[in-house]
């Protein structure tokens, strides 16, 4: 293989495009953090409250059911032991 000139002028626009996108990410970094705490702090403060009580009542319903099977269970005549 023929060696690469190391100092020519591809490796100079390579090293601006890196530099470039280096200086642009490093002023989006601030931005996505603070994005990241917003949203961090939406699901504390709305989802993670609406998806508990949503979920106690859920359990609430479930044990209701469970409550009426199990007295179904006790009012039906025994069908004899298997």
């Amino acid at each position: 293989m023929a060696e690469q000139p190391t100092g020519g002028k591809g490796s100079s626009r390579f090293e601006n495009f890196g530099r470039k996108v280096d200086e642009q990410f490093s002023q989006a970094i601030p931005r996505v953090e603070e994005e990241l705490k917003k949203l961090i702090a939406h699901l504390n403060d709305e989802v993670v409250p609406q998806l508990r009580q949503d979920s106690s009542q859920a359990l609430r319903a479930a044990t209701e059911r469970l409550r009426k099977l199990a007295e179904q269970l006790d009012d039906s005549p025994a069908t004899g032991a298997r």
